[in-house]
């Protein structure tokens, strides 16, 4: 599951847009994951523009009207110099969206010989990259156009701080350190399942409510060629379980529970009257 590029603050809580908007005459800058969570918004906002990579987009704010183009340019250059903004800008994938064949079709397997390639190697760096931009907590090579059996996941404390006690603990939702699983098989290991709202980067701007299994057994190659296994609940499950999905050519909308698509600004509305409730069944 990815998050979405286009982010901004009025997808937060207010408390948390609050957070990345410092005082004029600041650096200002924020790294917020969206994380297919069910937000209340109380009153209205306006959001202003949102830094998502603050190694990269630092934006300097200078305070007063007396400062001219060239001022401020200098001043935004010395603020790269002092954070260490001045390696070159890495060249990454675009994120490809629904309707491109590569998302709609199955993917190939990976020949175990080949996963040691330079080439191999190069595109899970690329997804590891991609996915931390986004922010996102998964990533199938076929998001980059690349049609291959490989997934990426990566779920932070930082990423799950931005969602509600209630819905961490409703999702049962725990961080776990960056997974590469080359070829991965999935089978559910019992028939519980549970019903939350899912987004995807291929999907811009949309949610709708998926149905997926609360345990699930992944094996697989890591990326050195390995056997690995995987046991996971909760939500670790759901995005394996969508990112496996991309693999067979599947999107989250050709699983998603009827009358339950929306936009993200509609997040906050009501379900219609005879969809289930949220949560496990």
């Amino acid at each position: 599951m990815e998050a979405i590029p286009g982010f901004s603050h009025r997808l937060l809580p207010l408390s948390t847009a609050q957070k990345c908007l410092n005082k004029k005459g600041s650096i200002g800058f924020c790294r917020v994951p969206l994380l297919h969570v069910h937000h209340t918004r109380k009153t209205a906002y306006k959001p202003r523009p949102l830094c998502l990579n603050p190694i990269r987009t630092i934006q300097f704010v200078t305070s007063g009207s007396n400062h001219n183009s060239s001022s401020s340019s200098r001043m935004t250059t010395n603020a790269g110099w002092f954070l260490g903004l001045g390696e070159k800008k890495q060249n990454l994938p675009d994120i490809v969206k629904a309707g491109d064949p590569v998302l709609h079709e199955p993917a190939r397997e990976v020949h175990p010989e080949e996963i040691g390639s330079d080439r191999i190697q190069g595109i899970i760096d690329d997804m590891v990259k991609v996915m931390r931009k986004g922010p996102g907590v998964g990533l199938a090579a076929p998001q980059i156009g690349i049609p291959l059996r490989i997934i990426v996941l990566e779920d932070t404390k930082e990423y799950v701080s931005y969602a509600r006690k209630e819905e961490i603990t409703a999702q049962d939702r725990r961080p776990f350190d960056l997974l590469v699983i080359v070829n991965p098989k999935l089978k559910n290991k019992s028939n519980k399942t549970a019903l939350f709202f899912e987004g995807c980067l291929s999907v811009d701007g949309y949610r709708a409510v998926v149905e997926r299994y609360l345990e699930v057994e992944v094996t697989g190659l890591d990326r050195y060629g390995q056997p690995i296994r995987v046991d996971a609940s909760g939500w670790q499950a759901r995005i394996f379980q969508h990112e496996c999905d991309h693999l067979e050519g599947t999107l989250y909308v050709d699983k998603m529970v009827p009358r339950t698509f929306r936009t993200v600004e509609n997040l906050d509305l009501p379900l219609a009257m005879g969809c289930p409730k949220l949560g496990a069944r």
